[in-house]
């Protein structure tokens, strides 16, 4: 018995001690990787260390492929990886990027598809990334936030942020958190915040002997003299009194002339009711009706292009290159369609004796024009990539191309495009010329927009004079955009996203003329009934915000 429970024993001790035994492989082992890993992680470091330069030209010493999804304008046809600029940038830089081109037009879905999606591009590009969907791709990690990189690793961008206050707080989100580089307008280049002015063909009011019009009867006795003459001299009734990419930019140009929009293009749907100092919902308002009725009117009495609803950027810069057009919302007749008899209209005064030129955007025009992904494997270098273009070398070579092959520098410092491409042969305009070059043409690009290096259609001396002829009508006032909160986006991109469809869409039905003006009442009820209160609500909330923030 008692062998029996001497042999229990032993046998009890020694399994103990084999499982000790065993604990201590594992354990051992686990140290062992753990040192490994540890020693990878370090080599990793080292290795970053090793590819990554300090600063400035080359980025990396070894080269580097990254994927951007990007936005496309119809005015930059052809792969990028051919351009000029991303040729000299690939060379200066050791990093080669892939662009993966996604037309403006379709934009808006494949970026949802793209954010969604398990295969996530190492960054977005001319994207046109909203607030809401910096904020809630943030949060939930598949954008990265750039604070912490931003003083080692962008120092142009940093200096930025130092010098422009409203820059800092138009990007940081509710969370605290700056997720994208902006497409953001030196506030000093006015030329570039008033945007797309309203453009009448000169010649053809010459030879009507009329003057340039200043007020809304003026300018339509003008359309309906466009409309009844033969001032191209074909021997046909093919004049188009006025065109524009859709209704939208036409009604945005004309608020102003009904008292509305007086806190800038960055809010269509917005502004303040001055009697009340309360924010109104512009297209919901007795003055918004009038509108509507002024833009009927001119669709009744034929002086809109008969497709102005659905008519496409390239086939407006057509009917202007072919010498059809008395007006046109464009950036400049010059440079996209190659006609400079057009002279840019201030501000019209309107039935009511209003008088504003609400056509302004704010200098942070395109919060969400690049960020990073969590797929990203070179994020420092990425966003020093980006970076460069905040610099006044980086942005020369965006704009202006490669000195010698695209622009010359003048005595005086001043940079100018070349004979060939300011005047290139073949009837080409200047965008079409810049084709092979850069890719700016169409604007949403991240960058700092100033007129040192800046030589588009908005600093032609045309543009200028239009300029000053808006400038005393400019409203006091113009917000940068609202950021939302995460329960306030999720609202207004569903509920508040439906309110803004919904009045869009009736918007075109009572120009058109296939909702009656007389349905108006039923019109605002139905906006109240979707939720109108709410919208306001939550835009109250994030005006108090942004004004707290510029306090």
């Amino acid at each position: 018995m008692n062998d029996k429970r001497h042999g229990k024993r032993n046998s009890a001790i020694l399994a103990i001690l084999l499982i000790m035994a065993a604990v201590l492989v594992l354990l051992s082992g686990c140290s062992v990787r753990e040192r490994q890993a540890e020693g990878q992680r370090g080599e990793g470091r080292q290795a970053d260390e090793a590819r990554e330069t300090t600063e400035g030209i080359p980025i990396v010493r070894d080269r580097i492929a990254l994927t951007f999804f990007t936005g496309q304008s119809p005015n930059n046809i052809g792969p990028y990886e051919d351009k000029l600029v991303w040729k000299k940038m690939a060379e200066r830089s050791n990093m080669d990027i892939g662009f993966r081109l996604i037309p403006f037009e379709v934009l808006a879905n494949q970026r949802a598809l793209a954010l969604a999606g398990e295969e996530l591009p190492d960054a977005f590009y001319s994207a046109r990334l909203s607030s809401a969907e910096l904020y809630m791709y943030g949060r939930k990690g598949v954008l990265i936030p750039l604070d912490d990189y931003l003083a080692d690793h962008a120092p142009n961008f940093y200096a930025l942020l130092e010098q422009y206050p409203e820059l800092r707080q138009g990007l940081t989100m509710p969370d605290g958190h700056i997720y994208s580089f902006p497409s953001f307008y030196d506030p000093e280049f006015l030329t570039m915040l008033v945007g797309m002015p309203f453009w009448v063909n000169g010649k053809w009011l010459e030879r009507l002997g009329m003057k340039e019009p200043v007020t809304t009867d003026e300018l339509l006795a003008y359309l309906r003299a466009v409309r009844d003459t033969d001032l191209n001299g074909n021997g046909m009734q093919d004049e188009i009194p006025v065109a524009s990419v859709g209704i939208t930019p036409l009604l945005d140009q004309l608020k102003g002339t009904f008292g509305l929009g007086n806190r800038g293009i960055a809010h269509r749907f917005v502004d303040v009711d001055e009697e009340t100092g309360e924010l109104r919902f512009q297209k919901a308002d007795p003055a918004y009706r009038e509108l509507l009725a002024f833009a009927n009117g001119m669709k009744e009495e034929g002086l809109l292009a008969r497709d102005i609803f659905s008519l496409k950027e390239t086939a407006l810069n057509a009917l202007g290159q072919a010498g059809l057009l008395g007006a046109a919302v464009v950036p400049n007749p010059a440079t996209v369609m190659g006609r400079d008899e057009f002279i840019g209209l201030g501000a019209l005064q309107g039935p009511r004796g209003d008088r504003l030129y609400s056509h302004i955007k704010p200098p942070l025009i395109h919060t969400g024009a690049f960020a990073v992904t969590k797929s990203n494997p070179y994020p420092e270098e990425t966003i020093r990539w980006m970076d460069y273009f905040f610099g006044e070398e980086g942005a020369t070579l965006f704009f202006m191309g490669e000195e010698g092959v695209t622009y010359d520098k003048k005595p005086d410092g001043s940079l100018v495009f070349k004979e060939s491409i300011a005047q290139a042969e073949g009837g080409l305009t200047l965008d079409q010329a810049l084709i092979p070059y850069v890719t700016w043409m169409g604007g949403s690009y991240p960058g700092f927009v100033r007129e040192a290096y800046f030589q588009g259609s908005e600093t032609r001396p045309e543009a200028m004079a239009s300029v000053e002829k808006a400038r005393p009508y400019i409203p006091s006032e113009v917000w940068g955009r609202f950021n939302f909160t995460e329960e306030e986006s999720l609202w207004m991109s569903t509920a508040g996203r439906d309110i803004e469809r919904y009045a869009n869409e009736a918007e075109r039905e009572f120009v058109n003329g296939t909702l009656p003006l007389g349905e108006w009442e039923t019109y605002v009820s139905r906006l109240e009934a979707m939720g109108l209160d709410q919208y306001m609500n939550i835009y109250e909330q994030a005006y108090e915000r942004y004004e707290a923030t510029l306090r």
